[in-house]
């Protein structure tokens, strides 16, 4: 049984020696990796270990690249993005798409501000009537938002959020760009669709923020999408 300090300076295990070659093979480790057998304190490489021993001892699924060609070095020394780094780049994704709604706002307060030195009841009916009457006027620039947010995750795999925090979205396992495709409509897309269902979109929203304190810290967004977010 082994421990290993993963890319994320995180420890994993203990695991069989089976597991451990299954993390090597898909990328997740590599012979350089730090480990410790169960019941010692030493922390040594992989390799120094006779159960794997040097690539040409190594068998078969041992030896196997990492997907896609990714250097299993290249795999282990990504760093994730911290929770701090990860809630500051929502935050101004998230004040960014605020102030795209500010138009139909600002007229929505209009309105109740009429009701209210009107002496009359805030109405309800009357809000949701504004809204669908003044939306119009905060759609060009959500589409604007949206157009750039796309683009910029297509080429560079990150938000404005993320590029200004120095993040990006990479493929889990092996580091490639999410593409738009993943981090684009997988990602964003298809929580948001979620989200927009009473009752269960709420539900949705508050358990996918609460993954992001898991050990790989990777929302339910992430794992619909199958990414994860590492500094650049």
């Amino acid at each position: 049984m082994f421990t290993i300090i993963g890319g994320d300076g995180r420890e994993y295990g203990p695991v069989s020696v089976d597991q451990v070659r299954v993390w090597i093979n898909s990328g997740r480790a590599n012979l350089d990796t730090q480990a410790k057998a169960l019941g010692t304190a030493e922390w040594r490489r992989l390799g120094d270990f006779a159960e794997f021993g040097s690539p040409d001892e190594l068998p078969p699924v041992m030896s196997a690249p990492a997907a896609e060609g990714t250097p299993a070095a290249v795999i282990e020394s990504a760093q994730l993005a911290s929770l701090g780094q990860r809630f500051g780049a929502a935050v101004i994704d998230g004040v960014l798409k605020t102030l795209c709604w500010l138009p139909t706002s600002l007229a929505m307060w209009r309105i109740l501000g009429d009701q209210i030195r009107a002496g009359e009841q805030p109405n309800p009916v009357v809000m949701l009537g504004a809204m669908e009457a003044t939306i119009s006027n905060s759609i060009p620039y959500l589409v604007a938002l949206a157009i750039v947010q796309g683009i910029l995750i297509a080429r560079r795999s990150q938000s404005i959020g993320k590029l200004l925090f120095g993040l990006r979205i990479v493929r889990i396992g092996n580091l490639q760009p999410s593409g738009f495709m993943r981090g684009y409509l997988l990602r964003g897309a298809v929580p948001w669709f979620i989200e927009q269902i009473p009752l269960l979109g709420g539900l949705f929203w508050m358990v996918d923020v609460g993954f992001i304190f898991s050990a790989e810290r990777r929302c339910l967004h992430d794992l619909i999408a199958g990414t994860k977010v590492v500094k650049v």
